[in-house]
């Protein structure tokens, strides 16, 4: 007899429907899996009869033979256990057919030896399918239920074990449905606020103009100025996260195994340790390729502290997501594209020893073409990327004692949100969304210059040497610094402003100047 359950796998960070069917017939006992299988789907073959006798049901002695469909597409996980048991059951007439419309229904669920349900990875894109395609709802373990239930217009049927799940499939139990949950994920940053920040007023307002513009931003100065304090704040001045933006982003965690409760509220704040392989920055490995953790900083910040000590590989394979805002990784087998949309905060040294530039505080053993050297590991490409570049110097004992006196997050995000908006009405008929992402046409456009601010600019160019590219992120940062003074004009005090965020294409003269003073 043949039986059909439907299930799901998930690509990329969505899902594609997959039909669990079941013949069991007469013939040698034997359990045969086809259609791509991985080496987890094909221990279901030991895994679900014994899972079946220890939860009181009946094995048929029979040749068992399951086939995924589609067959062309690679399935891994043990997330068809559930449905191969009940495909197992309706094939062997232990569960009718037409049994509570089984066939509206999507299954997804790992089983334990003793019949309980296990938690798996992906429930979320599964559930987003499941309404996509019509289905009525989706039968999940019951730890997966919050994040289902994220995604409105499906029941959810949350089950602990199949002995349960059975009783409510025959009418001798009530079904239990799941309700919506937003819960904010393991990505909060619990309470931190910018008016704990003492001093660094400069370093302060530069992150407010990349957050307002979506724009990435490097911090250079000496241990201890408070890099990294100022980088795990960022995401309290960032605008809230819309329903779309916190479903995508929670997809990506759960495709990973990594949401805990339901929708994510807060934006990601990801620090990868400088000994990151390339794969666990951008994604890959084995088997189906990972989102790696510029995709699980999508819509929020990934912040790369000691940005020259990261291998080179790494930092070179930074420069797509960078650009296209998403990570395509190619198999033989396959070809999977994650989101990842992020903000870059970097941080790093002036040199090695790390005080460069700054002899009041510790003398720097560095020669300059060590220093030269040093930064020269961060390559041209990847500097191109970062519009801001700012000094984070060191605060003295008189500021640390000082009552903070500085804006609370609260009041520095309404600004951003300010900024932002002005943006979107910018930028409705266009495919981008913040000053960042801003094209040649598009700075033509909303980035006119007056007569004084070429003057200026020209100035700059012909005495520092930058590059064209360079003189666009200057517009850029521009545009947007004018966006929160709410001015419509590009003037020159924005650009003043704007050129002073380049610290880096000054070059060590600046740096060398206070050495010797």
């Amino acid at each position: 007899m043949l039986a059909k359950i439907h299930s799901g796998a998930v690509v990329g960070i969505d899902a594609r429907r997959i039909d669990v069917e079941v013949d069991v017939s007469i013939g040698m006992q034997v359990f045969h899996i086809v259609g791509l299988p991985d080496g987890a789907v094909r221990e279901a073959r030991l895994r679900v009869p014994a899972a079946m006798k220890n939860a009181g049901l009946t094995i048929p002695l029979d040749k068992i033979t399951v086939n995924l469909a589609p067959a062309d597409l690679r399935k891994d996980g043990a997330g068809f256990d559930l449905a191969l048991a009940l495909g197992i059951l309706r094939a062997s007439g232990q569960l009718d057919a037409k049994a509570w419309g089984l066939e509206r229904w999507v299954v997804l669920g790992e089983l334990g030896l003793d019949g309980s349900v296990r938690p798996v990875r992906g429930v979320l894109p599964v559930a987003v399918m499941a309404r996509d395609e019509g289905f009525d709802g989706v039968i999940v373990p019951r730890e997966n239920a919050g994040e289902a239930a994220i995604v409105r217009g499906v029941k959810v049927l949350p089950v602990d074990t199949i002995a349960g799940l059975l009783r409510v499939l025959r009418g001798d139990a009530e079904p239990e449905w799941a309700s919506a949950e937003e819960v904010a994920g393991g990505s909060s940053l619990g309470e931190v606020d910018f008016d704990e920040v003492a001093g660094q007023e400069g370093a302060k307002r530069a992150l407010e103009v990349a957050a307002a513009g979506g724009h990435n931003i490097l911090m250079v100065g000496p241990p201890g100025s408070g890099k990294s304090m100022l980088a795990r704040r960022l995401p309290t001045i960032l605008p809230p996260m819309g329903f779309e933006e916190a479903l995508e982003t929670t997809k990506v965690y759960s495709v990973t195994g990594q949401l805990d409760g339901g929708l994510l509220r807060a934006r990601p704040f990801r620090s990868p340790h400088h000994t990151i392989s390339d794969v666990g920055i951008v994604g890959g490995g084995s088997g189906t390729p990972r989102p790696g953790e510029v995709s699980l900083a999508h819509n929020g910040v990934l912040f790369l502290d000691e940005l020259p000590e990261f291998k080179k590989n790494v930092l070179e394979v930074m420069r797509q997501p960078l650009e296209e805002s998403a990570v395509t990784i190619t198999r033989s087998l396959t070809t999977l594209t994650y989101p990842a949309s992020v903000m870059l905060v970097a941080a790093m040294n002036p040199c090695k020893c790390g005080y460069f530039g700054s002899d009041h505080i510790r003398r720097c053993t560095c020669p300059v073409d060590k220093v030269r050297a040093y930064r020269a590991k961060i390559s041209g490409p990847l500097m191109d990327r970062i519009d801001l570049h700012v000094e984070v110097p060191v605060v003295g004992y008189e500021q640390l004692r000082r009552p903070r006196s500085g804006h609370k997050s609260k009041t520095i995000r309404a600004r951003v949100v300010r900024a932002r908006a002005t943006q979107s009405a910018r930028f409705v008929d266009a495919s981008i969304h913040s000053n960042s992402q801003m094209s040649a046409a598009h700075m033509r456009e909303h980035c006119v210059l007056t007569d004084d601010g070429h003057r200026l600019l020209e100035r700059v160019v012909d005495q520092l040497g930058m590059s064209a590219r360079a003189c666009n992120r200057i517009i850029k940062v521009a545009r947007t610094i004018a966006d929160l003074a709410g001015r419509e004009d590009i003037g020159t005090d924005h650009l003043a402003e704007a050129i002073q965020y380049r610290a880096l294409d000054r070059g060590l003269g600046a740096s060398r100047a206070r050495r010797a003073s």
